[in-house]
């Protein structure tokens, strides 16, 4: 996984206030020339829809919340507008790559005229496309070239700026929230009517749903066991309450440790990791990502037969429970943390990584019997 990828998959609104804001503006140059680890926990911070969650210790478990910044709201058009008719001739610039994987599983990949650059990274269809610089870097004058009929991004303070300054210039923004999972079906359909595939839409989130429902019935009355999901080894970084990965995790019947520390991806100590005992960790951060020549599935080693980078790392600490039964994962984040189209995919995957490949002929039986009790 390529530097700061995770973080723009699960870009979120930031309610961090505008003095520590600015602190990380000011530092984002110098991070990046500091490598992968420290780029992407900079941009979590930003991202996280609960603000820099600090680090949780035996002392204190502190939220990390701040005050909402003081900027002017959003136009009450990008909020709460009615749908505008669909037009299926409408040239789009998606400056996230969530939005771009919803416009592409749609069938609509020909109205994206210009990407942002991990969209390109993440949809290898897009390579051909025009880039218009990063997530929180996006060039104005070349989204502005490009003649956009409407720019897509993700709501969050650094993603919004640059929207206040395209809406200056004349361009229509359209800004999706993508932090909880209704939120990820709305947009979906959102963008379906966008672009005049209404049917895929439904399709699309009718098969979503679907699936969690044959999950949930699937797991009913297994044990739950204590989990975590890491985004971020050193420092630690955490799937916290509030988030979509955290209502995939509840479906698929584990408990989130990383909910009691904070809303959003919040940071824990090292303290906290062993007095939390989880049963089983999830470890989605860069440093467990498999040699490229391996397949996804195969990255996702999800019934813990092979060996794992990850198990090697966190075996650190022994008196895990984790560690004593071998339940630690190196799960591929591309395939799990994007909300976008494929929620239904990542919900199989989380549900075989928490109970193991049995777990799928049961989610087999129970979509077979969709619609009855």
């Amino acid at each position: 996984m390529r530097p700061g990828m995770i973080a723009a998959m699960i870009m979120t609104r930031t309610k961090a206030g505008p003095l520590a804001c600015r602190r990380r503006l000011r530092a984002l140059g110098r991070l990046r020339r500091s490598g992968p680890l420290t780029l992407l926990v900079m941009l979590l911070c930003a991202a996280s829809g609960s603000g820099p969650a600090r680090a949780a210790d035996e002392s204190t478990r502190a939220t990390g919340r701040e005050a909402s910044p003081e900027i002017a709201p959003a136009p009450a058009s990008h909020a709460a507008a009615p749908p505008r008719p669909a037009d299926p001739a409408l040239r789009l610039v998606s400056l996230n790559p969530s939005l771009t994987a919803i416009v592409v599983r749609l069938g609509a990949a020909d109205q994206l005229v210009g990407i942002d650059d991990y969209s390109a990274r993440m949809v290898p269809e897009l390579a051909d496309r025009p880039r218009v610089g990063g997530l929180f870097d996006p060039s104005l004058e070349a989204v502005m070239a490009l003649a956009p009929d409407r720019v897509l991004l993700v709501a969050g303070l650094e993603q919004e700026a640059h929207g206040a300054a395209l809406r200056r210039l004349g361009l229509a923004v359209e800004v999706f929230e993508n932090e909880r999972y209704e939120q990820v079906l709305g947009n979906i359909a959102r963008l379906g009517r966008l672009v005049g595939r209404e049917a895929e839409a439904a399709d699309r989130i009718a098969a979503i749903r679907a699936l969690r429902a044959a999950v949930e019935r699937a797991v009913r009355g297994r044990t739950a066991p204590r989990t975590l999901i890491v985004i971020d080894r050193s420092p630690l970084y955490l799937v916290g309450g509030g988030t979509f990965l955290d209502e995939l995790l509840h479906a698929v019947g584990a408990a989130n440790l990383g909910a009691g520390v904070a809303q959003g991806y919040p940071r824990g100590s090292l303290e906290w990791l062993v007095a939390a005992a989880p049963e089983l960790v999830l470890d989605l951060s860069p440093q467990s990502e498999a040699p490229p020549s391996e397949a996804p599935q195969t990255k996702a080693r999800a019934n813990g037969s092979e060996p794992s980078d990850a198990l090697a790392f966190w075996s650190r600490w022994p008196s895990l429970p984790a560690v004593k039964t071998g339940r630690v994962l190196a799960l591929d984040a591309t395939r799990i943390s994007l909300p976008g189209p494929e929620l239904d995919r990542a919900l199989r995957e989380l549900a075989v990584a928490v109970h193991g490949p049995d777990i799928e002929p049961a989610i087999e039986r129970e979509l077979a019997k969709r619609g009855t009790p």
